[in-house]
């Protein structure tokens, strides 16, 4: 699914997923460089993101999997 990755106004990370309009912030993430391992949402999705540099800039939209949750 097609997840736009941002940061908030206040440095956090949130998650956008433009098919169900659901935006959530993002509660742990996987790795410390974000890239190539899972993140969770504040509504319990964890997502898999794809691997990518660790300088690649935000916002931006990737291609996720959504392993479990809601």
């Amino acid at each position: 699914m097609k997840v736009m990755i941002r940061k908030t106004s206040t440095g956090a990370l949130s998650a956008y997923v433009p098919k169900k309009d659901l935006e959530e912030p993002v509660v742990a993430q996987e790795r410390a460089g974000l890239w190539g391992g899972t993140v969770t949402l504040g509504n319990g999705w964890v997502l898999a993101l794809p691997e990518m540099a660790p300088e690649t800039a935000l916002p931006i939209t990737v291609e996720a999997r959504r392993l479990s949750g809601g």
